[in-house]
């Protein structure tokens, strides 16, 4: 039989919200036949059509497991796949193991794409948004960042690794504020278009500041010693990618880490809590910070990369950068109505950043 490649597909929400093509479940039922198990049910618990991913939680006669066809080429797939056996055997991480096929491998190729299965843990459920679930969010990001230390990843891995990537990254922001520029002038009849068009020389200019300010930072001299110091990040994190168990944070879903200046992690949760607060809070800020501080203690010279990401304007980038694809879909009042918010929250940010780099001053505080 001719392995079946995967490829993405559509989503089919007349069918159901959590689709997957009839083929790659079969697919997966005959993965499923390379383990010590028989799967009683499997049911579908998140997909990634435009990639080709999906998660299944299967009930067998030995309990339940997760089952997860990741997205991404093989050899950038084990990469993933060796942090994570590595955090769980050698750092003994709150991070599900992987378990092995009967001829002990721990991923099976099919599709064209790597399987594998984990434990399901039962008792998983999500922190609460408040301050102090928020501050044991970011203590286990901490932990998770200090475990990853020393991670060297199999042979036949990719190196994956955007420790290089921060001015290239600063850079294709800057560029294409130009992009959005023409297309909102191109686009003035639709309701976001003047608003973005109001603001986007400013946000432009904030671009280009971090890029000179990274330019004449401590970076070149942070990333010079390469993967062999550095941790990784996990690229997505948040509420639903680390959730409580009786015994503490677990952290799920680790398939796009990388290595990286890992504060860039606790960037996104910082401006993703600053988002959903409405505000840029100084306090919340500090407690997040430190608690993260606790268990991965932050340099100076660290501080100052989370300084300078911060600065960027990243929560208008991430809002509009989708007007690409389709501007006479997405620059609709909806986005009109978040822009207008974003302005206003972003307002808020230089006081608190001028305030928050006052705290670095003199030295790394007790």
């Amino acid at each position: 039989m001719i392995d079946q490649i995967i490829e993405p597909w559509e989503e089919d929400e007349t069918l159901s919200e959590l689709y997957v093509p009839e083929y790659i479940e079969n697919i997966g039922l005959e993965v499923a036949k390379y383990y010590d198990f028989t799967v009683e049910k499997m049911t579908v618990m998140a997909i990634k059509p435009e990639y080709g991913g999906a998660i299944w939680k299967i009930d067998t006669d030995k309990g339940p497991f997760s089952l997860k066809l990741l997205h991404r080429r093989p050899s950038h797939s084990k990469f993933s796949l060796g942090a994570q056996d590595y955090l769980v055997h050698e750092k003994k991480a709150r991070v599900p193991a992987i378990i092995p096929t009967r001829d002990g491998e721990k991923y099976v190729e099919k599709g064209g794409k790597l399987w594998f299965v984990a434990d399901w843990i039962e008792t998983l459920h999500q922190l609460p948004q408040d301050l102090e679930g928020t501050k044991q969010l970011c203590r286990a990001l901490g932990e998770f960042h200090n475990l990853t230390k020393g991670y060297e990843p199999p042979a036949d891995a990719d190196i994956i690794s955007r420790l290089h990537r921060w001015p290239r990254t600063y850079e294709r922001m800057e560029k294409k504020m130009n992009w959005f520029r023409d297309i909102v002038t191109a686009y003035s009849e639709m309701p976001a278009s003047a608003t973005i068009l109001s603001v986007i020389d400013m946000f432009q200019r904030q671009a280009q500041e971090a890029i000179n300010r990274l330019e004449n930072s401590p970076y070149y001299e942070i990333v010079s010693s390469g993967t062999k110091d550095a941790g990784l990040v996990h690229q997505d994190y948040g509420w639903s990618n680390a959730q409580m168990a009786e015994d503490g944070v677990w952290i799920i879903d680790l398939d796009g880490v990388s290595y990286d200046i890992t504060i860039r992690d606790l960037r996104k949760l910082i401006n993703q809590s600053m988002h959903s607060n409405g505000r840029w809070d100084i306090h919340w800020m500090r407690e997040m910070i430190q608690a993260y501080h606790e268990a991965n203690p932050i340099s100076d010279e660290v501080f100052e990369m989370l300084l300078i990401d911060l600065s960027l304007p990243n929560l208008f980038y991430k809002h509009i950068k989708y007007m690409v694809y389709s501007p006479t879909t997405f620059l609709n009042e909806e986005l009109e109505l978040e822009v207008q918010s974003i302005i206003k929250l972003e307002e808020q940010k230089w006081s608190v950043l001028e305030e928050l780099a006052q705290d670095r001053k003199g030295g790394t505080p007790e």
